[in-house]
């Protein structure tokens, strides 16, 4: 499967990108270095998961994947509250990631049932 075809892969590295250009002038480094970590990892499992051959390891991948997602809805909520990121930016993405692990779903359960 080409991964770069899936919508849950464009959604997923087109927020990664935003991550990278809204958090380049942060100074906390540490905290932008784990929110950029995070949401680089979405895509890039996905990319990784979908390039092996059997749907157990794509659907590893994607578990992983989905637990970054996580991550990153976690950062993104401490990043408003402590004025790092705009409320209305963060809501923005909050919502992403709420479509792209819905997505995950859906692509996980659609390996399970072609196997």
């Amino acid at each position: 499967m080409n991964f770069e075809k899936l919508d849950v892969w464009k959604a997923s590295a087109q927020l990664s990108a935003e991550l990278y250009i809204e958090l380049k002038d942060l100074r906390d480094w540490g905290f932008k270095d784990q929110a950029t970590r995070s949401g680089l990892s979405i895509p890039s499992n996905i990319a990784e998961g979908m390039s092996r051959t059997s749907a157990s390891e794509k659907k590893r991948f994607l578990n992983i994947t989905y637990s970054s997602a996580a991550e990153l809805k976690t950062q993104i909520w401490i990043g408003q509250k402590v004025n790092y990121l705009d409320k209305e930016l963060g809501t923005k993405w909050i919502n992403q990631l709420d479509i792209i692990s819905r997505m995950l779903t859906g692509l996980s359960r659609s390996l399970t049932e072609s196997t």
